[in-house]
């Protein structure tokens, strides 16, 4: 449904971006909201990403990925970028910890048959290599801050989250 979403947007299609939006908008805000901490610069990370998807949505090939995984990557470094942004803006500023008051995106997620599948699959990695993942893909951390935080070199960092991905990608696809 997604990919078919995000190639009819690829031609223009107003309808179908509207769907994608009310079909993802909830969850890629979430995921924004997880890196970001605050409300404002999730909801701007939200809109630049939907208004890159609009403006590249012919950039999308299925064939390379699956279009949800594309429409996250997108809001992950959209939210990457502004939080980078923010903390140069203001040196020193710490966003306050808040609850997200959107519906779940997580339990949105796992509740769904491809959140049951991706929740089975990282099931099957090894702990250590499944909490790389999620502090990359979920918390926003960037390689070399695992890199710092695990004391690990960055180019082992780097080879443990592709062959974990690799394995995600495998264990997706049977």
């Amino acid at each position: 449904m997604l990919t078919a979403l995000l190639l009819r947007c690829a031609t223009g299609d107003r309808t179908a971006f509207r769907a994608l939006y009310d079909a993802q908008s909830s969850r890629l805000h979430g995921l924004a909201m997880r890196i970001t901490r605050d409300p404002a610069l999730a909801a701007d990370a939200t809109h630049d990403a939907f208004v890159q998807v609009w403006n590249q949505a012919v950039r999308f090939d299925p064939a390379r990925g699956a279009a949800g995984a594309w429409l996250t990557s997108i809001v992950r470094y959209r939210a990457l970028d502004i939080t980078r942004r923010r903390v140069r803006e203001q040196p020193g500023y710490e966003p306050p910890e808040q609850e997200d008051d959107s519906p779940d995106a997580l339990a949105r997620l796992v509740s769904s048959d491809e959140g049951a599948a991706l929740h089975r699959c990282l099931g099957e990695l090894e702990p250590d290599r499944r909490l790389l993942l999620v502090q990359a893909f979920t918390d926003g951390l960037t390689h070399n801050d695992i890199s710092e935080k695990t004391g690990t070199p960055l180019g082992t960092i780097k080879s443990w989250i592709r062959r974990s991905l690799a394995s995600l990608k495998r264990c997706l696809e049977t």
